[in-house]
């Protein structure tokens, strides 16, 4: 699964399976050497700890997104041409 969304910034932002799995088997690698022998269980938890934090937020799917990325740009062109014909309109009054 794919995941998409608008940071605060505006910029979006995309979430797969794999780069939750990235994400924490690079958190596990992290832990101290002396903390090796419990690496998978760690690996285990962050996963399950980044799976419940995203489960949290208001994400939606890629393809979610980008359907409604095509209706807002439909709209934007159909918004621009009312906007024209309303000079028109205006120019001939």
């Amino acid at each position: 699964m794919l995941l998409a969304f608008c940071g605060p910034l505006g910029y979006q932002m995309a979430m797969s399976d794999n780069s939750i799995e990235d994400l924490a088997r690079t958190l596990a690698e992290a832990v101290p050497e002396g903390l090796r022998a419990v690496q998978k269980d760690l690996e285990e938890n962050f996963r399950s700890l980044l799976q419940a934090g995203l489960s949290k937020l208001d994400l939606v799917t890629r393809e979610e997104f980008e359907v409604q990325e095509a209706v807002l740009a439909r709209t934007r062109e159909k918004l621009d041409a009312l906007e024209e014909r309303l000079e028109e309109y205006e120019k001939n009054l």
